[in-house]
Formats: structure tokens, sequence, C-alpha cells
């Protein structure tokens, strides 16, 4: 199952959900701001307004990431936490990974240099 949001200008954020052997896959493109940390924590939410118990979230196609994506990466991994699930993130480009590694987030949530690592961690 694939549902994508997002429109095609260059930064935009667009969004894709899969999912691989039960495991909620969301692969993010663009970047991830103010603007768009709504869609973004929509679409780590599923239907019913809880968090998947596992998730990957792909960032390899991000080019900018502020303290907003921050904050919506921590919401649903506490989310996912609550309910006994896992976030983990795939693929972070170097700038948006600096980024992770110099607020902590690292290591609270895995990081992983692919979606298929991330998926068998």
């Amino acid at each position: 199952m694939t549902d994508t949001h997002g429109a095609a200008r260059p930064g935009q954020l667009s969004v894709d959900h899969t999912t691989a052997d039960g495991i909620r896959v969301v692969t993010v493109h663009g970047e991830i701001d103010h603007a768009v940390k709504d869609m973004l924590g929509e679409a780590l939410l599923s239907h019913d307004g809880a968090a998947p118990l596992r998730t990957v979230v792909d960032l390899s196609g991000v080019t900018f990431m502020d303290s907003s994506g921050i904050n919506v990466l921590v919401a649903a991994h506490q989310a996912a936490s609550d309910d006994q699930g896992w976030l983990r993130i795939a693929g972070a480009k170097e700038s948006v990974l600096r980024l992770l590694e110099i607020v902590g987030l690292g290591e609270v949530i895995g990081c992983h240099p692919t979606v298929d690592q991330a998926l068998t961690a």
C-alpha cells in the first residue's frame, strides 16, 4: 500500500507510506520546517490517531530539517514507545544527521544508514 502526499515543487515536503513485513515505512522528501510539521506529524500517525507500533522514517530525501522536525520525531517516538513499539530513522543525509547528533536524538531513536538496516535492526 502506498499513500503519497505533497507537491512537486523543489524543497516542498512530500511523504509516501508503504509497509514492509508489517513495519510502516514513511519516506520523506523535501524540507522539514515549521510550515510542514503538521503534515509530517499526520504521516507518522495511523488513521485512528495512534502511532503505528513499528515505523521506519526514511529521511534520505530530506534536504533540510529544523527543530520542528525534531519535535515531530520525538513525539512520534514517544507515542510508539507508549504502545511498546518503536520508531527508527534511516538514510539521513549528513546535514540532517548532524542535527540529530547535536540534539542527541540518535541516543534516543535508532539511526541507520539504510531502510533495510533499520528494518532488520
